[in-house]
């Protein structure tokens, strides 16, 4: 009995990585053996950087934080302490945007946690 193989199914997975490959450069984009390699690393890249995004938007709310805090005559750590002891719940992406887009009320926020 002759082997049977699956041409439909085995082709859509070939196109289907081939369609992602979409941009690449050279070979990669036309050759399956090297657009496999190459989508399958951009993958990890992808999953990987999905993570690394949430800690480079931390790192930058809390830079414009201590930069508007600093403005008001304390520091980020000194402020998020006395935010903290009076127990005003509000996260520092609200908080950035505050510092950056209405300073008059970062100003009252610090003032409120100072007092």
């Amino acid at each position: 009995m002759p082997r049977s193989r699956n041409k439909v199914a085995s082709r859509r997975r070939r196109r289907k990585i081939l369609k992602q490959a979409k941009g690449y450069w050279g070979k990669r984009k036309n050759v399956y053996k090297f657009a496999k390699n190459t989508v399958e690393k951009g993958m990890l890249y992808q999953y990987r950087d999905r993570k690394v995004r949430k800690r480079e938007f931390r790192k930058l709310w809390i830079t414009r934080i201590n930069a508007a805090a600093r403005q008001n005559g304390t520091t980020y750590s000194r402020l998020m302490g006395a935010l903290g002891q009076k127990d005003i719940q509000i996260n520092r992406k609200v908080l950035a945007d505050l510092a950056v887009n209405d300073p008059e009320t970062f100003t009252a926020i610090v003032e409120e946690a100072q007092s």
